[in-house]
């Protein structure tokens, strides 16, 4: 596929600059000889006038909002970290209901479920189906053995509904239900990972974009929300856990690499939620936490992280959070899942060659292939010839074997002639025996 590069202004209103003919005053540049590094080499050109593919983005967006966006994003924490509320305000409306604490009589769940909510939303004409995965009941046991096994399994049971999905006949309606992202909410201990935090992120970190949050950060002071990030963020190192990272493409701009690295200083997020509005002493309504000596603006970046979470999550990276989870972590489960299963890809389908390379390659290995048959023919010739030689030579035993006794029977009657010859010659009865017998008999016979 040729590249092209225009180099003439474009105006806001989309039009380019034409003459009074419809064509740009510039004359036209003589192409640039494509260089031969390798086979499909890119050959550039300039345009000679406005032909409208720079519309493309908008059509993607006019397609993309008119076929609406799906996310579903993951909590997972201890009960009373505030992650219904968390939710609430980064979407701002009423996803959860407020919780009731249950009484103390009251039975309580003895494993880890997992509970969905869908909603449509909408804003500025752009619809999204929001999906949220709760795991109540997730480190609330004395025993966390293993608690980590069941959201496990709920992530690779979508993954399986999305792989059923696009191996089907029809896949005109394809509905992506995998979770972009988990937000683990960590507790505001301010020491370091406890052993089910580092359990789960180990787990967790090949299946799901891992966003790490640190709950209720109003009650740590600054330096202690530092410290405890710097710990939280060995422990992931130390670990090799693999947690979301603001990808950075290139030629990008001045005003996004500083946001990237605004956000990426952030990690992991101390955030406070709320979802009530309350009254600063200037008289300002923010949402908020009033405490007796002020209060927590969710919206400051002066008082938490939540800011932050927000553009990372919803405002700048919610799409690469969807692709990062398509083009990378489905598909590695996906190459996995095929490879036990026993189906293998060959690795030179896709692959772009020199036809001329190919027929080389096609050439050489013909040759080798007569050469092995070659080799195996000679070989079977040879076995051959031997086999025939063993028999032959079996054969040869077998007729030396009766000659011998052949010769050695006749050698035993030309005995027994000369035998009877001498006896003969000597007057001597053939068979003494015999007449012994016949002239007792007679002497018998006279008596």
């Amino acid at each position: 596929m040729s590249e092209y590069d225009s180099s003439f202004e474009q105006p806001a209103n989309d039009e380019r600059a034409r003459s009074p003919n419809g064509y740009s005053d510039e004359k036209p540049v003589a192409p640039t000889p494509p260089t031969h590094h390798s086979f499909s080499s890119v050959v550039r050109k300039k345009l000679m006038g406005y032909v409208g593919f720079a519309n493309l983005p908008n059509q993607v967006h006019r397609k993309s909002v008119r076929k609406g966006f799906q996310f579903t994003a993951m909590v997972v924490g201890e009960s009373g970290l505030g992650k219904s509320t968390l939710i609430n305000t980064l979407f701002n409306t009423t996803l959860y209901p407020r919780k009731e604490p249950l009484p103390p009589h009251a039975e309580r769940p003895q494993t880890v479920s997992i509970q969905s909510i869908s909603a449509d939303i909408e804003e500025s004409g752009v619809r999204l189906r929001l999906t949220v995965v709760d795991t109540p009941g997730f480190g609330d046991f004395v025993n966390n053995d293993e608690s980590w096994k069941p959201i496990v399994e709920d992530i690779e049971s979508r993954f399986d509904a999305y792989l059923e999905q696009e191996t089907r006949v029809n896949r005109q309606k394809i509905v992506d239900n995998r979770v972009h992202a988990c937000l683990y909410f960590i507790q505001p201990t301010g020491h370091s990972l406890k052993q089910i935090d580092i359990e789960f992120m180990r787990r967790l970190h090949q299946r799901v974009n891992l966003i790490p949050v640190i709950a209720k950060a109003d009650t740590m002071t600054d330096e202690e929300i530092i410290e405890f990030k710097q710990r939280i963020l060995a422990d992931i190192a130390q670990h090799n856990i693999q947690i979301f990272q603001a990808p950075i493409h290139e030629n990008e701009d001045e005003e996004t690499l500083t946001e990237i690295e605004e956000i990426t200083t952030k990690i992991p997020f101390a955030v406070v939620g709320s979802d009530q509005v309350v009254l600063t002493p200037d008289g300002r309504e923010v949402r908020g936490r009033a405490y007796p000596w002020g209060v927590i603006e969710v919206d400051n970046e002066d008082h938490c992280d939540f800011v932050k979470l927000r553009q990372m999550l919803i405002r700048t990276y919610m799409e690469e959070l969807r692709e990062h989870t398509n083009t990378y972590l489905y598909e590695n489960w996906r190459s996995e899942k095929l490879t036990n299963m026993g189906i293998q890809q060959d690795p030179t389908v896709f692959k772009e060659v020199n036809p001329a390379q190919r027929v080389a390659e096609e050439r050489g290995l013909h040759e080798q292939k007569l050469s092995k048959m070659e080799a195996e023919m000679k070989m079977v010739f040879q076995q051959k010839v031997q086999e025939k030689e063993a028999k032959l030579k079996q054969s040869e035993e077998e007729l030396y074997a009766r000659h011998r006794e052949m010769r050695d029977a006749l050698e035993k009657q030309r005995l027994e002639l000369e035998d009877k010859k001498r006896r003969v010659e000597s007057g001597r009865p053939l068979t003494p025996t015999h007449e012994k017998s016949s002239t007792k008999r007679n002497r018998f016979l006279r008596t």
